[in-house]
This record gives structure tokens, C-alpha cells and sequence, in this order.
């Protein structure tokens, strides 16, 4: 197996954090997986190999003539990529307001004439999108958009930051045959991964991390048996759970009414794509229901219907808790019922504040704005971040946080206010297996207990509690 570098120091530094290092932990060429739970340093090593080679206590040595050229994607990258912030999230279903945001084709410009472009576009169905604003994209688009733009630069280490996340099942498939080609042509390619099920069988290294210490590598030589070891390695470092007794009791009843939401023959178009046609949906108090489409099927823009965030509401025929829309309620009313978390609520969500006070801010359906939190509303967040042992990142910058302990958090910002209607799009995003099994057990408690309406969107049927037990399904384009 040839080196492509080597971890000489016994402790690297990134931004004041540090991990520390077996000597001389050899990278290869090929495929590495470095592997740990949420909050153990994946995200920092990357950096790390990406950009940390110049800091002086970092010493990676290669016997190459020069450091080899590196790319790491984040799905956060997106924002660079655009070259623009949005400021608020729901701009993104405002058509008025999104004459400066940019097309796929307007950020690809001449690399689309790339003989690479067609191939990798051809293979991830991403033809379709290159009209398309780049905040119009779903999770799944927006992650192939960030992987075929890295492709098309031609790394020789391809650094990816739980890639899966956001893929459908067929997404999957093919990024994996793809990973295996590219590798095969001589970019070597490092996944920071979370989920033992998703290490792939072609990998040739395994490195384990946990509390921001490297472990010793798992070299693999005997094909299929090694990297089974590398799973139940991965497996053996999943030892999270919650104690279900100390969820939060809710206040109050849920507020009486028969229909949660109606959507009848609905349909959003921006220009001249129709991205949904004839919908037809009713779901009625209690009833927990799963919401499934391929990447682009338009999930996420049929819940932006319900929660209040997409002016095409108005021009649907929708209920919403027995009121038609438009009938005089405010965008407040709703949301003030309603408990959110989606993919790219995470990707919009740039607060400053601490977790704490984003927890105690879902208490008034804000995203910023962080003004003083009341002593009652914060220890009624930290009684849902001890439920998620994060009471000791209470007090920290949400923004310091891993990607996967982020999407923690702001579950629970959704769970804190008990609402009547329950929304997780694609909840577990970025979650560790144990953190997932966790997560899902608190969302069947939850529906035992308290009887809220939950919808529940996911690409992986696994991952759906088992308190759902009704099914819609979005047909793709």
C-alpha cells in the first residue's frame, strides 16, 4: 500500500483545537475512512489534512516532491461556492427576492463545457438543475452539486465530510460507484463518516476517532474480512443512549381541532417548472404519517406549504388546523403550533447565539434575534439538553459545534415548545447511529405520550419510528 502522507506530530492543532495522534499514523493512497461519533474531532482532522499542513506544530510529512492538492467538501461549502449568504431562509421561496442568486450554470459558468461535466451530471441527474437557483435545490441536489464541482478540479485527495446525508437510495448507489472509479483513476479520496453501515466495502483504511484522539488504523489486506472488522470496530464505538423518563413533561393539551392540514390539488411552479402538480394530502389530528421522494421530488417545498414559509400558499387550497389559509391568520398563528427542523433550516441557520439560547429561542419561533432569555425558558431548554447530554456545550457558540452535534440541537429547539404538529425533514442528517436510535426513540415516546401530528421525512425506511404508521409518497420528475 503506497503512503501518500504521514502524521508525524503526537498532537495536531486546528483553530485552539487539538487531536492526538499514534506516531506515525500512515495515510495511504486509495480509500481512507475516519471514523467516530458526533463531537469527536472528524470534522478538525480534515481540516486539518485540507489546510492545516503550514500551522508549525503540525508536522505530515509525504514523499512526494511537493504536499499533495487537496479538496474538502462540507455541505456548509455551499455558501462559498454561491459566493452569497442569504439572510433570511425563507428567501428562498420568495421569487421576488432572488434576482442576485445565482443558477447552477451561473456558478459552473465554462466548466460546464468540460467533457468531466456531462459525464458526472449525466450520472448524479443533476441536467435537470442547471436552470435552477442554487437555494431551489433540495439537500440531496445541493451535496452531488458540491462533489461533481470538487470532481471537476481534480484533487489527488478528495477529503468528503458525511457525504451519504442527503442522498436517496439510487444517489447512494451511485456515489459509491463513483467513489470507486475515481479512486481507481488515482484520486485518493478520505470520508469522515458517523454510521458504520455506511463504510464502504472498497475502503483501505479505517482510522477511528473519538474524544479527539486518533486510534490505531485498520489496514485492509484481507479484502471483505477486514473491512467487516473495520464495521464492528465502528459498532463497538456506539454507546449513546437517553433515559426516555426524563423527557419533558408537556404543559398543556393539544390544542382541539380535527384537521391538522388539507392540501387539495395543490401546485407550485417558479416560471415555467412545475415542480408540484395535483396534490392531494389530509392529515388529521395524531396521525403520524411518512413523507418519501427521490432528491428532487419536492418534499421539502410541500412542508414549506404547511409551515407557512411559501407565499404559493395563497393560491392553493389549504388547511391549516381547520382554517383555510387566508383567512385572516398570521405566518405566526401557524408556526406558533407548528415544531420545524429540516436540512436546510440547519444550512440557514447562522446564529451567535449559545445552545442554550437557541434551544430557548424555539420557544418564540425565531432563527437569530437573540435577545434575553428568560430564566424559566433557559432551564426549560437545558432540561432537553440534559435529555441529550449536552448540557456541557450549554454555554458554548452554537456555530462551535460539529455539524452532527448542531442537528442535535436544534431537534431539540423543536421539541422544546411541545407543539401540535411535529415536522423532521430529514431529522437525523449528520447524526451518529447511536444518536439516531436515540433520537427516534424520544420521537415514538413523544407520539405515545403526547399525541401530536408528526410528519416524518426520510430517504432510508430504517431510520422511520415505528409510531409512523402511514405513508405519502412524491413520484420524481
Amino acid at each position: 500500500m503506497k503512503e501518500l502522507f504521514t502524521l508525524c506530530s503526537p498532537m495536531l492543532t486546528w483553530r485552539m483545537q487539538k487531536i492526538a495522534v499514534p506516531a506515525g499514523v500512515v495515510i495511504p493512497e486509495g480509500v481512507t475512512v475516519v471514523f467516530g461519533p458526533n463531537g469527536a474531532g472528524k470534522s478538525t482532522l480534515g481540516n486539518i489534512i485540507a489546510k492545516g499542513w503550514n500551522i508549525t506544530t503540525n508536522r505530515i510529512t509525504t514523499s512526494r516532491e511537493q504536499k499533495p492538492s487537496v479538496k474538502m467538501i462540507e455541505f456548509g461549502d455551499i455558501h462559498s461556492l454561491a459566493g452569497f449568504h442569504t439572510e433570511y431562509y425563507q428567501q428562498r421561496l420568495e421569487a421576488t427576492m432572488n434576482d442576485d442568486v445565482p443558477s447552477v450554470g451561473d456558478l459552473l459558468g465554462t466548466r460546464m463545457a468540460m467533457p468531466r461535466w456531462g459525464e458526472l451530471a449525466s450520472r448524479f441527474s443533476l441536467e435537470h438543475t442547471v436552470e435552477k437557483k442554487v437555494n431551489y435545490l433540495s439537500s440531496g441536489e445541493l451535496r452531488k452539486l458540491l462533489l461533481v464541482n470538487a470532481l471537476l478540479d481534480a484533487p489527488e485527495l478528495l477529503v468528503l465530510d458525511n457525504p451519504y446525508i442527503g442522498l436517496d437510495a439510487v444517489s447512494r448507489d451511485v456515489f459509491n460507484d463513483t467513489l470507486r472509479e475515481v479512486a481507481r483513476e488515482g484520486t485518493s479520496v478520505m470520508l469522515l463518516l458517523c454510521n458504520p453501515a455506511e463504510i464502504p466495502d472498497f475502503t483501505d483504511m479505517f482510522l477511528p476517532i473519538d474524544g479527539m484522539e486518533l486510534g490505531n488504523p485498520i489496514y485492509a489486506q484481507n479484502g471483505c474480512d477486514d473491512v467487516t472488522a473495520m464495521r464492528e470496530t465502528a459498532w463497538s464505538m456506539m454507546d449513546y443512549a437517553v433515559d426516555l423518563s426524563a423527557i419533558p413533561l408537556r404543559r398543556m393539551e393539544v390544542t382541539p381541532h380535527d384537521i391538522t392540514f388539507a392540501l387539495r390539488d395543490c401546485r407550485v411552479a417558479y416560471g415555467s417548472t412545475v415542480v408540484l402538480d395535483h396534490v392531494d394530502w389530509t392529515v388529521r389530528k395524531g396521525e403520524c404519517w411518512s413523507l418519501s421522494g427521490p432528491n428532487g421530488s419536492g418534499k421539502s417545498l410541500l412542508l414549506s406549504l404547511i409551515f407557512a414559509d411559501n407565499p404559493q400558499a395563497y393560491s392553493n387550497d389549504i388547511t391549516i388546523f381547520d382554517k383555510r389559509r387566508g383567512s385572516g391568520e398570521s405566518i405566526w398563528d401557524i408556526k406558533r403550533r407548528i415544531g420545524y427542523v429540516s436540512p436546510e433550516m440547519h444550512l440557514y441557520f447562522r446564529s451567535g447565539g449559545t445552545v442554550a439560547e437557541v434551544v430557548a429561542q424555539g420557544l418564540r419561533d425565531t432563527i437569530g434575534n437573540f435577545g434575553s432569555v428568560s430564566a424559566e425558558a433557559r432551564e426549560e431548554a437545558m432540561r432537553w439538553l440534559r435529555l441529550f447530554h449536552l448540557e456541557g456545550v450549554a454555554d458554548m457558540p452554537y456555530r462551535n459545534l460539529s455539524a452532527g452535534m448542531q442537528r442535535l440541537v436544534l431537534i431539540a429547539r423543536t421539541f422544546i415548545k411541545h407543539p401540535d404538529l411535529l415536522i423532521f425533514d430529514e431529522p437525523l442528517h449528520g447524526l451518529d447511529a447511536a444518536r439516531k436510535r436515540a433520537v427516534r426513540a424520544v420521537v415514538n415516546e413523544i407520539a405515545r405520550r403526547d399525541s401530536p401530528t408528526l410528519v416524518y421525512v426520510t430517504h432510508y425506511l430504517p431510520e422511520v419510528p415505528e409510531s409512523v404508521t402511514r405513508r405519502f409518497a412524491l413520484q420524481g420528475r
